[in-house]
């Protein structure tokens, strides 16, 4: 069984302005064409399909394109959604659409959908888990427990969903589980799935897992109140993620984010964006490789003074299309520079300068802000920076009773 992991295409997205939909246009057919090379039994788009819950036309014809060119192929396609999509929008016409092989994820209401594939290995079943959030996780439990759905969402539960979540474990009278944070969320969604571990599962989800690189392009939720851990998907054989943009593996090799198709900041330049491939033989083994992907026109920086940036000789043999971030290092700003380099990078969308009044204005900045900053929180951020994820509540308690320790020592 071999399927193609895509997700994150943000459809209708804009960068410093730009339209992407071209070039977005442009590596959906490319993706196809992979499709088509590879042979796939499979497509799976891992939510943020579009950029924004309202789509603008345009938007929309892309993917409609994209879908009916799939399904033209016989080629089976699991969708769902992100946090950037409207799960009702998106899930419009799923029943339909179905019958022609393209599989769009209800709104979550306490049950996920499957789709289960046959191969000469026997079955894989697929599960479509959208984007899910505490409150909707827990509002669509309570109604299949008789419970009143209606009740209006409290201050306090949406300050446990989005801002102050914790760790706060514990039942309801009754034995339910409470339902607080994302990581209790996503656990009583995958827990409700009855797991046949005799046969391939494939999990496709929208989360944050602990221990992914986030980028720029991404949204970042305060403290990493959005994160789950990789131990929940356990049970299955292949995790297909979306949300990071950033290709990479959590914990094993087999729960993967594939990135985002494109480029959508300049903390991605130096990455080579792919299409993830999934092959699923027998059960316990498991296939993954890359295919690149070429851009309509790349994403990356240059850097010099504004006459070395402008010489022909240093532009001479580049695509002077691609879209770019320009650094300029003269001790003097350039009169309408943008301006003016946009006459030989047409695709300039971010001008800069590094020099000693920049430098000066980023020590101060950065001071400032180490001063406002408690032991404990320079230590967290040194912490994430070193392992790519937050202290645990543990550690955190143990870091703060040795600062405590030290403090009341350089006190005596």
């Amino acid at each position: 069984m071999k399927l193609i992991h895509l997700s994150d295409l943000h459809i209708g997205k804009r960068v410093n302005e730009f339209s992407m939909l071209e070039d977005q246009r442009y590596i959906l057919g490319q993706i196809l064409s992979i499709v088509k090379q590879e042979q796939a039994d499979g497509v799976i788009l891992a939510g943020d399909i579009y950029d924004k819950p309202v789509p603008p036309a345009e938007a929309v014809q892309v993917f409609d394109g994209f879908l009916t060119s799939l399904a033209e192929m016989a080629c089976p396609v699991f969708v769902i959604s992100g946090n950037h999509d409207s799960a009702e929008r998106l899930a419009f016409g799923a029943r339909l659409m179905s019958g022609r092989g393209i599989y769009l994820s209800p709104v979550y209401d306490g049950e996920v959908q499957t789709v289960t594939l046959r191969d000469e290995y026997g079955e894989v079943v697929i599960y479509l888990l959208p984007f899910v959030k505490p409150a909707v996780v827990r509002h669509a439990l309570q109604d299949r427990q008789g419970e009143n759905p209606d009740v209006a969402e409290t201050a306090e539960d949406m300050a446990a969903d989005e801002d102050t979540a914790g760790d706060i474990d514990g039942e309801k009278p009754g034995g339910q589980a409470v339902i607080q944070t994302y990581q209790d969320a996503v656990q009583a969604a995958v827990s409700r799935m009855r797991l046949d571990l005799q046969k391939r599962n494939v999990l496709v989800a929208h989360q944050f897992v602990t221990g992914a690189s986030r980028c720029e392009s991404e949204e970042v939720m305060v403290g990493g109140l959005d994160q789950v851990d990789a131990a929940l998907f356990d049970g299955f054989d292949y995790v297909a993620l979306g949300h990071i943009h950033s290709p990479q593996h959590v914990v094993r090799d087999t729960v993967r984010y594939c990135g985002t198709p494109l480029k959508y900041s300049f903390s991605e330049v130096n990455q080579q964006k792919t299409v993830t491939v999934v092959e699923l033989l027998e059960k316990g083994s498991v296939k993954i490789s890359e295919i690149p992907l070429e851009p309509l026109r790349d994403m990356r920086k240059v850097r010099g003074t504004y006459l070395e940036v402008t010489a022909k000789s240093f532009y001479e043999g580049t695509n002077r299309s691609d879209y770019i971030q320009v650094t300029l290092t003269d001790e003097e700003d350039i009169p309408d520079g943008m301006q003016k380099l946009r006459i030989i990078y047409p695709n300039l969308m971010r001008l800069e300068y590094d020099n000693r009044r920049t430098r000066e204005i980023r020590m101060i900045d950065g001071a400032d802000a180490v001063e406002k900053k408690s032991e404990l929180e320079l230590f967290g951020e040194f912490y994430e920076l070193q392992n790519n994820q937050e202290m645990s509540e543990a550690q955190e308690t143990f870091v703060r009773k040795l600062i405590e320790e030290l403090q009341g020592r350089d006190r005596l």
